[in-house]
């Protein structure tokens, strides 16, 4: 199982297919998230999955799968999260390249789509990433490529999240807003 990453090392790199058609080493990848308030590192984890595959399929969870996570803030509707991530696939041109789904489960359709080659996650996710494969094969179905994105530091150092936007640390784009002791 091929793991690219900064800092991860891979068996083997993609193989580039059907050049003609597309540069991109993947026809689908996929990713998923809550997605609250868009931050620079979603918009640098989508960045990433539309660099690898021609078509991304965006998991987001829905409010009842939401309330099961334990979320140490508010989150907002689903259909507000969705809103402002098509809006976001709109400006990029990505559109046409992107699918968003509900995802009412850990897994969603990365549990059972065959054509799914490849799998966007973070370092915190990874372990996630490899139980989905674990299910993929014991379901007869080709365990993904899991590709680790490092997660985006804001301008102190710490990642970006939606919970330290959330509590006034820092802005979407990483900028820290006040001091914490």
């Amino acid at each position: 199982m091929p793991i690219a990453a900064q800092g991860l090392s891979s068996k083997s790199r993609p193989k580039r297919r059907n050049l003609s058609r597309s540069a991109r080493p993947y026809k689908l990848v996929a990713l998923g998230g809550t997605f609250d308030v868009l931050h620079a590192g979603h918009r640098h984890l989508l960045s990433e999955a539309f660099k690898l595959g021609d078509v991304v399929l965006v998991g987001v969870t829905t409010d009842r799968f939401v309330a099961t996570l334990h979320k140490k803030h508010q989150v907002r509707p689903f259909s507000s999260r969705v809103h402002d991530l098509d809006r976001f696939l709109k400006n990029r041109h990505w559109s046409s390249r992107g699918r968003i789904s509900a995802l009412r489960e850990s897994y969603g359709p990365a549990a059972s789509r065959k054509k799914l080659q490849a799998l966007i996650v973070s370092k915190g996710t990874l372990a996630s990433g490899r139980r989905l494969n674990r299910l993929r094969r014991q379901s007869g179905l080709q365990p993904l490529d899991l590709f680790v994105v490092d997660l985006l530091k804001a301008a102190d150092g710490k990642p970006i999240s939606t919970t330290r936007v959330r509590n006034g640390e820092i802005d979407l784009q990483g900028r820290v807003l006040k001091t914490h002791r």
